[in-house]
Order: structure tokens, then C-alpha cells, then sequence
């Protein structure tokens, strides 16, 4: 399972990330209206657990924006506010459920994994494109029916080309699957990253599936 946490307190949001995945609920963290709006546009997540009170715009709406936009991942909404106009404005919004601070973290964990599996449109277990196949649970890849071990940053990136098999994606959207809020976009992190997963997934195969298209960005699949 994998959730987008929009959380202005870097330090509370280090915590949850921390304990979701000593869970084995995986986190990627926005810290500002702009950043979770992003990040909940380019990729795809289990849940969204989203803060009312962010820099740059309120929690209510973000959440009205991201179901205006068709973007129908289940919403927790997590804020210190507690009073019932508050919460009927989370649910009008676009909420899909309502979390006070202080919680108790069992709540909270327990709270993801209802609307994880209540979703419309759940994930595909198994990813199949060409003679590859890619759990997105399990993390097994396999390619001509030969295991291809793979570091978790390679399986994030892979995870991020399958899933938009076909399409073209620029850097911003791969940076922003892959890395933290502490990447550094000058470096060649993500070049170097795209050539190890085409070491281990194209080379010896064919067709390949990893196609650079230059000033654009990269296109996964035949």
C-alpha cells in the first residue's frame, strides 16, 4: 500500500511516515498545498491523508480541487480542528473520513487500511508489458520469467513507468515519485537511476521498454 500524507509539521510528519512503514504502508510526504496537489496529479496512491491547515491553502480545498479534477483516491482528512461544522466541511469537500489530533496511532493505521480497501478502482496486482511482470504488492519482478532484484528506488521508478505504460513522463514527475522533499534536482541522480533499471530490465531483452525521448523526458513499454 502506498499513501500521500500532506502535513505541514515536518517533525509529526517524519513520525507517522516512520511507524506507517514499520508497517509496511509506504509514505511519500508533501508539506504545502502546491506540493500535495502535484504529487496527487502524477501518481497514484492507495490513500491520501490530508492536513486542514497547510501553507499555500486550506485542506478543505485541496480536497475539493483533487475531486474536481476526477482524482477519486480515498481522503482522510487529519487536523487539530474537532468541531462538527469543521468536519462536515471535510466530508462536503470530498472527504472520505475525519481524524482529530491527537489521535492514537492504531486509529489512524486502522482508519488507512479501511479506505485502502474500500476503493473504486484498486490497483492491479500484477503488471504485465511484454514479458515483464511487476507485483506492485509483492515487489516481485520477473522478465522472460527470470527474478530481477531490484533496490527500492529502482522499484519506485519501475512501479512509476508501468503504471503509465505509454505515456510520456517528464523529470519533475519521476522526482517527485522516487526521491524526498531533500532531492537535489541538479544532480544526474536521475539519470544515473534510469540507467541502472535499464541494466537490469532491457539489457539481454528484447523489445526494450525504457525509451528516452530527449527534451521530453521518458516513455515506458512496446
Amino acid at each position: 500500500m502506498r499513501i500521500l500524507l500532506v502535513e505541514d509539521d515536518k517533525s509529526l510528519a517524519d513520525i507517522v511516515r516512520s511507524g506507517l512503514e514499520e508497517r509496511e504502508i509506504r509514505v511519500a510526504i508533501a508539506h504545502t498545498a502546491s506540493e500535495g496537489r502535484m504529487q496527487a496529479a502524477m501518481n497514484p496512491f492507495d490513500v491520501i491523508v490530508l492536513d486542514v491547515m497547510l501553507p499555500g491553502g486550506s485542506g478543505f480545498d485541496l480536497c475539493s480541487e483533487l475531486r474536481a479534477k476526477g482524482i477519486a483516491t480515498p481522503i482522510l482528512m487529519l487536523t487539530a480542528r474537532n468541531a462538527v461544522d469543521d468536519r462536515v466541511q471535510g466530508l462536503e469537500s470530498g472527504a472520505d473520513d475525519y481524524l482529530a489530533k491527537p489521535f492514537a496511532f492504531r486509529e489512524l493505521v486502522a482508519r488507512i487500511r479501511a479506505l485502502a480497501r474500500r476503493r473504486s478502482a484498486p490497483l492491479p496486482q500484477v503488471i504485465r508489458i511484454a514479458d515483464l511482470e511487476v507485483g506492485i504488492e509483492t515487489q516481485r519482478v520477473t522478465r522472460g520469467g527470470n527474478i530481477i532484484e531490484l533496490t527500492a528506488k529502482e522499484f519506485a521508478m519501475l512501479e512509476f513507468f508501468v503504471l503509465r505504460a505509454g505515456q510520456v513522463v517528464d523529470r519533475a514527475a519521476i522526482t517527485a515519485h522516487v526521491w524526498d522533499d531533500n532531492h537535489d534536482p541538479f544532480t544526474n541522480a536521475l539519470e544515473v537511476l534510469v540507467a541502472r533499471l535499464r541494466r537490469k530490465i532491457d539489457d539481454g531483452f528484447e523489445p526494450k521498454l525504457i525509451q528516452t525521448l530527449r527534451g521530453s523526458g521518458y516513455r515506458f513499454g512496446i
